[in-house]
């Protein structure tokens, strides 16, 4: 049986974060060579940060990230290649995208921008008539392979239609290992009720 592949961008000290973001703050407040019986460690972080879930209410909407469905989170998913500076519907349309999918949009970003630890500004986005073509299609998650799915301009637009449409949003994913196709999909974000995202885990296995 093939392997899972672990699509988790790492937590640490000094990765990109969206601008304006809480970035990651590390610290250890017990260790051992202290005189304490074990080593702790303190954690801050946004709840956008790296792979992670929106919410519903990030833009609004009722439902914080308790809200997601399980089975928008496990099953199978399709990988997909996009080329363009930004994916638009007709980026799509050949992929033939069917209702219930988990769909996950690989584009130039999971080459260029996880290896530094400035914002890349120009990322690949999906524009809001993408949003609103997969929203018609009903699709059940959309991932995407940088910070925001949606633009520096539309990117409200692009998530509501998406979360209005009932769509899961799994954002900063790391595709570099993986390329289009069918795969077993375990994605899940932290339980922290009522809260408008969720920093999460991703695998995924060539079927």
């Amino acid at each position: 049986m093939a392997e899972w592949i672990d699509v988790t961008v790492p937590i640490r000290q000094g990765m990109v974060c969206w601008p304006g973001n809480p970035g990651v703050q590390i610290e250890t407040t017990e260790e051992l060579l202290q005189g304490t019986v074990c080593r702790v460690t303190k954690l801050a972080l946004g709840v956008h940060t790296g792979t992670h879930f929106d919410a519903p209410n990030h833009f609004g909407l009722p439902g914080g990230i308790e809200a997601l469905p399980s089975a928008a989170l496990i099953g199978i998913a399709r990988v997909i290649r996009a080329s363009g500076p930004a994916v638009e519907p007709a980026d799509l349309e050949p992929h033939d995208i069917q209702a219930g999918e988990r769909l996950l949009i690989k584009t130039r970003n999971s080459e260029r921008c996880w290896d530094t630890v400035d914002f890349v500004p120009d990322y690949v986005f999906v524009t809001e008539r993408a949003g609103r073509y997969l929203g018609a299609r009903q699709v059940r998650t959309v991932g995407v392979d940088y910070l925001s799915i949606g633009g520096p301009n539309d990117g409200v637009a692009t998530h509501r239609a998406l979360l209005e449409a009932g769509v899961c949003i799994l954002e900063g994913l790391d595709l570099r290992r993986v390329g289009p196709g069918t795969f077993d999909m375990v994605a899940l974000p932290l339980l922290i009720p009522g809260s408008d995202g969720a920093p999460a885990r991703a695998f995924l296995r060539p079927r």
